[in-house]
């Protein structure tokens, strides 16, 4: 946890004190609106420096330069900003994430072991790890009690491809009449976190990567949230549903019954 929490402040302070008054896109990915910023590669870069040095044996795994294999056993899974059209439009919704699993860094069979989600504009440090507990900036976190759906603040986003983005509001079109609210913070690591703390009572979202779920679906476990994907799968990339037991699984359900997890 604790070399997991140096990084992530490090390159918080990175991209936080860096962030120039207009921040231009550098790149972009899978559409013209899923946008990458000078930023996002100078803090992974940063990362890869940072555990070259603390931890050479082990892997890394990032979004921006993708998977570079070591030989302990444990790769370290970051986002060097989660959030990134968030950070280019000045919104202050997102974060670094840093993690440690063990295994091959797929969601389908890794353990997380430890991680750190720090969101450098507010300075909120979110850190599990395996066996001892999630805190915010050490505080023990704990999810909120399991309640209907229709009480319940469910938070979710969406992808940067028009027909995936098509299929997703049909089905918050049809949750929303059914549950307290909707909220779409923009950051997938923060929106977890924020169900571990209390400020969500579940979060569901198709198409996240390992760097969004590495550290904080283990921060949302150790809080004891459960994070799960539909039809007995692990969370991934075709969804992530997060929360109490039982609200997960009304949630999971409704999910399930419009096969959101197919499709665009």
């Amino acid at each position: 946890m604790g070399l997991a929490e140096q990084l992530a402040r490090e390159a918080g302070a990175l991209v936080h004190e860096g962030r120039p008054d207009r921040v231009e896109v550098a790149a972009t990915k899978s559409s013209p609106q899923d946008v990458v910023t000078a930023m996002d590669l100078a803090s992974e870069r940063l990362l890869r420096e940072r555990l070259a040095q603390h931890r050479p044996q082990d892997g890394i795994l990032g979004e921006e330069q993708g998977h570079e294999p070591g030989t302990s056993g444990v790769t370290w899974v970051v986002d060097p900003i989660d959030g990134t059209v968030n950070y280019l439009y000045g919104i202050p919704a997102y974060a670094v994430s840093v993690a440690a699993v063990v295994g091959e860094p797929d969601p389908a069979t890794w353990r997380v072991v430890a991680g750190c989600v720090h969101a450098p504009v507010d300075g909120r440090t979110f850190t599990a790890g395996l066996g001892q507990g999630a805190f915010l900036d050490g505080r023990r976190l704990r999810v909120n009690s399991a309640v209907p759906l229709e009480l319940s603040l469910v938070g979710t986003g969406f992808g940067y491809v028009a027909e995936r983005r098509r299929a997703q509001a049909a089905v918050v079109a049809d949750l929303l009449p059914l549950v307290r609210d909707i909220r779409r913070i923009g950051s997938a690591a923060l929106d977890l976190c924020t169900v571990a703390a209390g400020g969500l009572d579940a979060y569901f979202e198709r198409g996240l990567q390992p760097w969004d779920l590495a550290a904080a679906s283990l921060v949302a476990q150790e809080a004891g949230a459960v994070v799960r994907g539909l039809h007995g799968r692990p969370a991934g990339t075709a969804m992530t549903v997060a929360g109490p037991q039982a609200t997960v699984q009304a949630l999971t359900t409704f999910l399930e019954e419009r096969a959101a997890d197919t499709g665009a």
